[in-house]
């Protein structure tokens, strides 16, 4: 199954999915700017950039605001992936490599979903057995 079939640019950037760093990487990348580009725009230092975008640290909410006006994305993309965002990237692209590495991601999400709801479950079954333990 080709990766558009799998997932929409919505889940794609999900919060569950991808990080605030991510999105903010993904959006700059989009319109085409360097980090060092956005930085200077933003009038912040390049490392600072760089650091929201490793998630080693989070932009205050007016820069926040001012980069989702640059980037052409809503605030609320920025933060959880719902909304005006970017497309996710296309597998079709002229190399075969990267075509075959964004499919492997896509399986690896699908993977990782799956996985997820898996341990959810296991995570109510010892809970409850908890409070039938604590009940008797």
């Amino acid at each position: 199954m080709a990766m558009n079939e799998h997932m929409s640019a919505q889940s794609y950037y999900a919060a569950d999915v991808a990080t605030l760093g991510d999105r903010i990487a993904a959006a700059r990348e989009a319109v085409g700017m360097t980090p060092k580009q956005l930085a200077k725009r933003l009038g912040v230092k390049t490392s600072t950039l760089e650091d929201w975008e490793d998630d080693r640290a989070d932009p205050r909410a007016n820069r926040l605001t001012t980069m989702a006006g640059m980037l052409g994305v809503s605030v609320v993309w920025l933060l959880n992936g719902e909304g005006d965002g970017v497309a996710m990237p296309e597998a079709g692209g002229s190399s075969p490599e990267l075509a075959k590495a964004l499919a492997d991601l896509a399986a690896l999400r699908d993977e990782a979903e799956a996985l997820a709801k898996k341990i959810g479950r296991v995570e109510k079954a010892l809970r409850e057995f908890k409070v039938q333990e604590r009940e008797e």
